[in-house]
């Protein structure tokens, strides 16, 4: 009985069952397909609504302290987005639009730039294997001739065009459809999820369940308003800047850097690529002050802007959250960058407060002998 009690051995026992487990649902993953489809079409616009819930669920708050009914507090909100979506649409919109007709005027002069060198570079390389193949195996040799004359099917790549763009037309009617429903149900129904799920249990466990659920609810409230306001920061701070040193494009360089802003440590690097691109294109000069910027605006959201919004609410090593982003990166593409930091964190949570609930009946059990 003594070996059953050693932590290695229950925590290889508790592996290998895992591994079981996730072989044979492998094994019957058709089983499943209906659930991860239906899970794969509400996925976004669950997640998008959560979002919009985090973001004015304090307003919800402080709303109804001040004697709104649920239904007046939910009208407000949304009369309120439109007035601020409507108001963004007018200060910003024609700067937006001017920026992007330029940059669709210039489309084909910065491609043609960017894949002038490219083409270069390519040509160089294809020139010297085809006229050094005969110094190469005969397998390499039939690749080489292949890659020189093959022709893509112009008529293939158009029709796939064409089903993927209907596709995204079907998908951005359900997002505009879908998000909106999750949104207003998590307004109207926020208070019911938690006690939908801790009532079939009773005593320690449903204390447990109950202040699990709080947790979790505490930490992603945390994540999502810190990083929304870290990144609409950030967007300001190098909006200023570029419009200091006269870059173009600037108002759509700092919208892309204000998404890309929401993922922890590499999104100020992936927003910093477009800008590098316009500044060398622009004038090679500007690579220095695009970098200074970037630099500046990295010192003061690391040494002021996060330790402030975000404090220790997630008190996660950055070295994990890099390791997390990447990996999560490779498994789910974008999305998964996107959820990889919150699902950490509310993973962490739960496996805490397990941790947490086995020590305590690890004492009582001891008080007890």
């Amino acid at each position: 009985m003594r070996v059953t009690r050693k932590v290695w051995f229950q925590v290889g026992v508790g592996i290998l069952l895992t591994l079981l487990i996730i072989k044979y649902f492998v094994e019957i993953h058709w089983i499943f397909s209906p659930l991860v489809i239906l899970l794969k079409a509400i996925f976004v616009p669950l997640l998008l609504g959560g979002v919009l819930y985090y973001v004015t669920e304090p307003i919800q708050r402080f709303l109804e302290k001040r004697k709104f009914p649920r239904w007046a507090s939910i009208l407000t909100i949304i009369i309120g987005l439109i007035a601020i979506a409507s108001a963004f649409g007018w200060i910003v919109g024609n700067p937006i639009a001017e920026q992007v007709n330029k940059l669709v005027k210039n489309a084909p002069m910065i491609s043609a730039s960017i894949s002038a060198s490219i083409s270069t570079s390519i040509q160089d390389a294809t020139d010297y294997l085809l006229q050094n193949k005969d110094n190469f195996p005969t397998q390499l040799k039939d690749i080489i001739d292949k890659m020189a004359n093959s022709v893509q099917d112009i008529a293939v790549v158009a029709s796939k065009g064409l089903v993927s763009f209907l596709q995204s037309i079907v998908s951005v009617s359900l997002l505009a459809i879908l998000i909106p429903f999750f949104f207003i149900f998590m307004l109207k129904d926020h208070e019911k999820f938690a006690p939908s799920i801790y009532k079939y249990f009773s005593g320690e466990r449903r204390e447990w369940i109950k202040k699990t659920l709080s947790e979790i609810d505490d930490v992603l409230r945390s994540y999502i308003q810190g990083q929304l306001q870290i990144s609409f920061l950030l967007a300001l701070i190098m909006y200023v800047g570029y419009l200091l040193i006269g870059l173009e494009y600037s108002l759509l360089l700092v919208i892309f850097a204000f998404f890309m802003n929401m993922i922890p440590f590499i999104g100020p690097w992936i927003a910093f690529t477009p800008a590098l691109i316009v500044a060398v294109i622009q004038d090679p000069v500007l690579v220095i002050w695009v970098s200074i910027v970037t630099l500046v605006a990295q010192q003061i959201d690391s040494n002021f802007i996060t330790p402030n919004v975000m404090g220790k609410s997630l008190d996660i090593h950055p070295l994990t959250v890099i390791t997390i982003i990447l990996a999560a990166g490779n498994i789910a593409g974008f999305i998964g960058i996107i959820i990889a930091v919150p699902f950490y964190a509310v993973l962490k949570v739960i496996v805490s407060n397990i941790y947490d609930q086995r020590n305590a009946i690890k004492k009582r059990a001891t008080k007890s002998v």
